[in-house]
């Protein structure tokens, strides 16, 4: 249990920071000032800061978040919020206190009536205990503000918000994300396969044989090459483990290519096993051969996340072709509900499902659904073919329908993954 969960807060960790990491990189590239970088979501439970971005841990370790400048709404500080400046020798605010439940002995508390923390940089109102004299003070454009929960981070100004970058930069932002778990999952399919020693071949050709195994005693030895089985021909492992999957306890013709014999014929009936889904499968006592070329573990980092891909996608056909269902998508429950299971087969069944689930974050995350960051590209795109970007109100519309339609989804999915796991 408690491994289940630590495993499951560390490999959700690195898959948000991976993606996080993406936008952030690339939003500092592009000008763009990063006020934070979040892991989780709720109320903060550690912050740090480097730079210009404050970096925080919250409660909830289920996601994270970069928060970009023009991003997303900035708290309103409406006229006559008591507020606490801290002033440097030039009398410049250097911070902003808004948060009640943290007095600066050294600020200075003011009741502000104006405030712009964008364009002109200042703020504006009556000093405590001096409702007759209005005082403006100008705001450094380093200046910090600590918000109403706490957070400390710095203030915004218009040059280096989000809209203020071109728009090849924008998108290449938003692609960054889904971009970074792409990588992420190349790279840990290669340390897995450094992991196993080597990478499983697809050729028609016998690993090793367990000792008082089915394959043994019909005489099998590691290295020989099945090339027919009754009458189907045999060119890939694949093809061989599916014949003998679908014929437990049915005798089978092997003829093989051994390194002592031409060719020869070999009669075996494969040990029926009982599968996962509670059927019947044919096995004969034999592994796969292993690549072990640097090369082929390598390699097997592209090659496979390019099958993961192409097999996500098709998924995403079928949902076109054969209908639409809930059971098509698994939520936070389902992965910590999957993990339990992946942490019993050890460091390798870890890597490899961090691999499966970077690809299944960096692809969903590129559907064009507001919300998303495929969404995000399709406003771009959608800009850039309108040579102007669509006006806040009708973004933040389809943003809100996008962001709508995720909860509902997330809603049913997590209800569904409930009734799977825990009451099925």
């Amino acid at each position: 249990m408690i491994a289940t969960i630590i495993t499951f807060i560390i490999v959700f960790s690195i898959l948000v920071i991976f993606h996080e990491f993406g936008h952030y990189y690339f939003a500092k590239k592009a000008g763009i000032l990063v006020r934070e970088f979040a892991i989780g979501f709720g109320p903060k439970i550690f912050s740090y800061r480097k730079g210009e971005t404050t970096f925080t841990i919250r409660i909830l370790p289920v996601g994270g978040y970069v928060r970009m400048a023009g991003y997303e709404e900035e708290t309103e500080i409406k006229p006559g919020t008591p507020l606490g400046l801290l002033l440097n020798d030039a009398n410049e605010v250097t911070l902003i206190n808004n948060y009640k439940k943290k007095q600066l002995l050294d600020a200075v508390p003011m009741e502000i009536s104006s405030i712009d923390l964008e364009k002109e940089l200042y703020v504006e109102g009556y000093l405590a205990g001096d409702e007759t004299n209005l005082v403006r003070y100008p705001v450094l454009r380093n200046a910090m503000i600590i918000e109403e929960d706490g957070t400390e981070v710095q203030i915004a100004p218009l040059d280096v918000q989000f809209q203020s970058a071109s728009l090849p930069k924008r998108m290449m932002t938003n692609f960054a994300g889904p971009m970074n778990n792409i990588i992420l999952a190349v790279v840990a399919f290669i340390v897995l396969a450094f992991l196993q020693g080597g990478v499983v071949s697809q050729e028609n050709i016998l690993g090793t044989v367990m000792p008082d195994s089915v394959a043994e005693e019909a005489g099998l030895k590691e290295g020989d090459r099945v090339v027919q089985i009754n009458d189907e021909k045999i060119t890939t492992w694949t093809e061989m483990v599916n014949v003998v999957k679908v014929n437990p306890g049915t005798e089978l013709t092997f003829q093989v290519e051994s390194a002592d014999v031409a060719e020869k014929t070999v009669l075996l009936t494969p040990v029926a096993n009982e599968a996962s889904d509670g059927t019947e499968v044919g096995q004969i006592g034999v592994q796969a051969t292993l690549k072990t070329s640097i090369w082929d573990k390598i390699s097997f980092g592209f090659t496979q996340t390019w099958f993961l891909i192409t097999q996500l996608f098709t998924v995403l056909g079928s949902m076109f072709t054969k209908g639409f269902s809930i059971d098509m998508f698994g939520g936070p429950v389902a992965i910590y509900a999957t993990t339990e299971s992946v942490v019993q087969s050890g460091l390798i069944g870890v890597v490899n499902w961090l691999a499966v689930l970077s690809v299944n974050l960096g692809i969903v995350n590129m559907l064009p659904i507001p919300g998303l960051d495929g969404g995000k590209l399709l406003l771009n795109i959608v800009e850039g073919i309108r040579r102007k970007p669509l006006s806040e109100e009708k973004e933040g519309i389809i943003t809100l329908i996008g962001v709508g339609l995720l909860l509902l989804l997330m809603v049913l999915v997590t209800w569904n993954d409930i009734q799977t796991y825990f009451f099925n």
